[in-house]
């Protein structure tokens, strides 16, 4: 009955003694980074936005349209001039021929993330390209509304 005893003891001490020797040999955490210099955010110091509802605004520069391959390749800027945060911005865009026949393509943001206000986002919106098309509308929409676009030669 001794041994037992004796060993439970030592089997205790030893499990008391173990955290002590590992916190004994672990690194303290390194410090976190110091922000930028110069004003730049950080991902640690960007605030969350709520997502506005309703209408939203954002300015954009359309790109030529070329012709790659068999497709037409369009790329877009589009900033957020609104004052809250844009979710699941997209922008559809549709081809017409002489006679109203359509081609078109739809372009989100990636990762189905927020677009901040003041923040750019470039889209490239490739549509299946035909001989006699001529002319194209883009159709801006986001999760929560409409958008009003306005497009512009360069951001301020």
């Amino acid at each position: 009955m001794s041994r037992r005893f004796v060993l439970a003891a030592v089997a205790c001490l030893l499990f008391a003694w173990m955290p002590s020797v590992s916190a004994s040999q672990a690194k303290p955490a390194p410090p976190p980074p110091a922000p930028a210099a110069g004003g730049a955010t950080t991902a640690a110091a960007v605030k969350w936005v709520p997502p506005m509802k309703g209408l939203v605004t954002v300015d954009f520069i359309q790109g030529k349209a070329e012709r790659v391959k068999g497709d037409i390749v369009t790329k877009l800027k589009v900033r957020n001039t609104s004052k809250g945060a844009i979710a699941l911005l997209s922008v559809e865009e549709i081809w017409y021929n002489n006679k109203r026949e359509i081609a078109s393509n739809s372009g989100a943001v990636k990762n189905k993330s927020l677009l901040n206000p003041g923040d750019v986002v470039e889209l490239t919106l490739i549509s299946p390209a035909k001989p006699d098309l001529y002319t194209n509308m883009l159709m801006f929409k986001h999760a929560y509304g409409n958008v009003k676009p306005t497009k512009v030669t360069k951001f301020n």
